[in-house]
């Protein structure tokens, strides 16, 4: 039989409602100039750009400037590329970057460099409760350390920042305690646990499918869309700690119905296709705990170490979550899946520091597509594919547990939207 999305927001949006009311208001499409059809006299000029956009355009730079690309970012308020270039012999390169329509700025530390810092972080400093990230507008590492590294853990990770060298990375203190976002609820579930559908998807075998935190998915193999219900999707992949936090779900019934949408509580939206983030950029998340949420992204190929252990290759944002929310959806007002929530530290009163797995990645290691790309499959309507993942173990060292995040959104959600 088809499964469709059961209303279930209710208890979710009762929690944010208000601040999910706001959120959606603001998802509501706006005029964004492009410069396409500039003159040739005004090619050299920083071009005015989507968000999505300007992360395809950093992509290509990247490959474009080589060694001398040290990062980039969106700058929001002009709606423009920045790309950080190490100056060398050659000024070519910025010639190059300035044609394709970004802004240069010129600065000191390489993205080899930089890389090369992070590796000593992760060699010298895996205590858990810390995290780096390259912040490109800075040109620095941001090294973050939550409440519990103190005495000799602080003294190491301190003296290792210091051994980078002056200008190479800044450290920072978190008031909260990083942890996966996973709690028990009455959302998706698994055991005692739940968690939130992440975007829903098409398997590499054509099946409907969907995805969620891989904390969520270690935890439990089978998924439900009530407490105590029977399971209707079932843990194909998961991979957590470790390189991501992501999980792939299929769903029991092949003829269930999964739409690309993300649910917002009293509208849906459509996502036409996964993309990279860019650091600068304006992304909303979907949880079942706290509804919607807005924010920025704040560095890329983060690195958080958990009490269950290290996780590479996040996103981190200053979007606030809380239990429950794991699993769920980060995407862009103009329908573009970012990101899986993952973990981070406090909540969403006292803000914090959150991390996503980026959803192209997932797709990649999992052979999955969304959108447009998907066929029949992909999106859908699912609910149960948060559920389990709550339940998870993974957080039983963190405080809350993966388990909490797990239920955010995914069998809350009402509408089809699979992002809950």
């Amino acid at each position: 039989m088809s499964h469709k999305r059961i209303p279930k927001r209710k208890a979710a949006m009762a929690v944010g409602g208000v601040m999910a009311l706001g959120a959606a208001a603001i998802l509501l499409p706006h005029a964004n100039a492009s410069q396409d059809g500039a003159s040739d006299a005004a090619a050299a000029a920083p071009r005015t750009l989507k968000a999505g956009d300007a992360s395809d355009l950093a992509s290509r730079l990247a490959g474009l400037l080589g060694d001398a690309f040290a990062g980039s970012y969106y700058d929001g308020e002009n709606k423009q590329l920045v790309v950080n270039v190490v100056p060398g012999d050659d000024n070519d390169v910025i010639v190059q970057a300035k044609k394709a329509g970004a802004a240069v700025r010129e600065v000191d530390n390489s993205m080899t460099e930089l890389e090369a810092g992070a590796r000593t972080l992760r060699s010298q400093a895996a205590v858990p409760g810390t995290s780096w990230a390259v912040d490109p507008r800075t040109n620095k590492i941001l090294v973050t350390a939550d409440s519990t590294v103190t005495g000799d853990e602080w003294d190491r990770l301190e003296s290792t920042v210091e051994s980078l060298g002056s200008g190479m990375a800044t450290i920072k203190k978190s008031a909260g305690t990083f942890r996966t976002f996973a709690s028990g609820g009455d959302a998706i579930f698994s055991g005692g646990a739940r968690c939130s559908l992440g975007f829903n998807v098409t398997a590499g075998d054509g099946s409907p499918a969907f995805l969620t935190a891989g904390h969520c998915g270690v935890a439990a193999a089978q998924w439900s869309d009530a407490q105590g219900g029977q399971p209707i999707a079932t843990v194909d992949q998961a991979v957590f700690p470790g390189a991501g936090d992501f999980a792939l779900v299929t769903y029991d019934d092949p003829a269930t119905v999964a739409p690309s949408e993300v649910d917002l509580g009293d509208q849906t939206l459509a996502v036409s296709r996964a993309a990279e983030a860019t650091v600068g950029q304006e992304v909303f998340r979907m949880g079942s705990t706290t509804g919607l949420a807005e924010g920025q992204v704040l560095g890329l190929n983060a690195t958080v170490n958990y009490p269950e252990g290290t996780v590479t290759g996040l996103i981190q944002t200053n979007v606030c979550a809380e239990p429950g929310d794991s699993g769920g959806s980060m995407f862009t007002r103009d329908g573009l899946a970012v990101g899986l929530t993952s973990g981070g530290s406090g909540d969403c009163t006292s803000g914090g520091e959150t991390f996503f797995q980026p959803v192209t990645t997932a797709l990649e290691a999992v052979g999955a597509t969304l959108g447009a790309e998907g066929g029949a499959g992909a999106g859908g309507d699912q609910t149960g594919a948060g559920q389990e993942a709550g339940d998870e173990g993974a957080g039983t060292g963190a405080g809350a547990g993966a388990g909490d995040a797990a239920d955010q959104g995914a069998g809350d959600g009402s509408g089809p939207a699979g992002t809950h």
